[in-house]
């Protein structure tokens, strides 16, 4: 089995700066101290991504963009565009395409292919994944790492050893053990600080450190998590490439922080309209309708507030989700002034497989025939070329939020 991960380089602030680019912006922002981070007065500067210019400053994600700008005073910063990126993830996905079926979408910015039976056609993995690389490259003008394994566990792993624009390979016991082992053990994948810290105490530094180990050992240690990540030390992973959107299937979701703390009811539901209309029209992107509806709140207090439904049934439309994440609401908001909300919805069926009801099919057409007519006018216009009259003469924007699936709102999620 061979299997490619292709990941792209530093990916919001290297799609921000293809476009830039080609609206005739003077200057590449990846070769400068440049991060892609939220606007502060909106309370949500945090540093999303940054240029290797910018890391050499000291600067990483997920710090806060004011402390960033104490570090280096010339950082460039640029907004968040979701709308681009969800478009570059699509070609990157489109070209990938030319040399698998079988492709497991696995964030935005990442995929992983099964390269089984394509050897005949374009040759050994290793050089078809530098022409993977150099094509999106130069059709796409952004850069990306290819790692190539034996399984998705080291393909992963691979793609991580050296950035940017580089293809790696782990393929058997040698490369496993020459690579992989000597890489600090908090670097292999799903192991995360609690553990290197009790790892450590027992002497456990490296990835061979661990892989060395004895499996009773780490099960007493760490439980079943310590038999997994020896299994990962010693490149065993039997996960397969599963064809599709594996941010599909953790959810879909989208959150916002509001500039200022909400107090009234209606405008917090108008929030939630604006978060509700933005994910419902990625979820008849993919050509899906969920069953599971789940809101979040976080109060000025920085209390959280979970809340969700399982309906009978599978919708797609935005006035419909919208009114079951108002119930939501309304049943687990205690009055506090609101900071941040999100919206959620899972259970997939595909369009095409859902059981339709004889009832009110009449309403459900005219209701996708709405709904597919506003998609296609944002899709060739740009997502604020047609909102609701809601947001007409207000501050707010029709289309809040951005991407933050398997992130639902800042409560926990997927390490990758």
């Amino acid at each position: 089995m061979t299997i490619m991960h292709v990941d792209a380089n530093s990916a919001y602030l290297s799609w921000t700066a293809v476009d830039l680019l080609e609206k005739g912006y003077p200057l590449d922002i990846r070769t400068v101290p440049a991060v892609i981070a939220g606007n502060p007065d909106d309370r949500h500067g945090i540093i999303l991504a940054k240029s290797i210019s910018a890391k050499k400053h000291g600067i990483s994600t997920g710090v806060s963009l004011y402390e960033s700008k104490q570090k280096c005073p010339q950082l460039l910063v640029f907004p968040p565009d979701y709308d681009l990126y969800l478009s570059c993830s699509e070609a990157m996905y489109h070209i990938l395409l030319e040399y698998s079926p079988v492709i497991q979408r696995y964030s935005v910015d990442e995929c992983f292919v099964d390269f089984a039976h394509c050897e005949k056609r374009f040759g050994r993995p290793e050089a078809a994944a530098f022409e993977i690389k150099e094509r999106i490259k130069r059709e796409l003008g952004f850069t990306v790492n290819v790692g190539v394994g034996s399984n998705k566990l080291l393909a992963k792993m691979a793609g991580e050893l050296k950035k940017p624009d580089l293809v790696h390979t782990i393929l058997n016991q040698k490369e496993l053990e020459e690579k992989l082992w000597p890489l600090a053990v908090g670097e292999l994948f799903m192991v995360g600080r609690a553990s290197v810290k009790k790892l450590s105490k027992i002497n456990i530094h490296t990835v061979g450190d661990l892989a060395r180990s004895e499996p009773v050992l780490l099960r007493s240690l760490l439980k079943s998590h310590g038999q997994l990540i020896w299994e990962y030390a010693n490149g065993i992973d039997q996960d397969r490439v599963t064809p599709g959107d594996q941010v599909l299937q953790k959810g879909l979701s989208n959150s916002m922080t509001i500039k200022y703390d909400v107090t009234d009811k209606r405008e917090a539901e108008n929030y939630l309209l604006s978060l509700t209309d933005r994910v419902a029209g990625r979820l008849r992107r993919h050509q899906c309708k969920a069953s599971l509806i789940g809101i979040a709140v976080k109060t000025n207090g920085f209390v959280r507030y979970t809340h969700q439904i399982q309906l009978p049934f599978f919708i797609d439309d935005t006035t419909k989700i919208y009114r079951y994440a108002c119930s939501l609401f309304e049943e687990c908001w205690k009055g506090e002034p609101v900071r941040q909300l999100g919206i959620r919805l899972s259970e997939f069926a595909r369009k095409d497989e859902y059981q339709l009801s004889l009832f009110d099919v009449r309403q459900m057409e005219e209701d996708e025939a709405l709904n597919k007519t506003v998609d296609e006018i944002r899709e060739r216009f740009g997502q604020t070329a047609i909102y609701r009259g809601t947001f007409a003469n207000t501050d707010m924007k029709p289309l809040e939020g951005g991407i933050n699936d398997g992130n639902y709102l800042m409560m926990g999620g997927y390490k990758q």
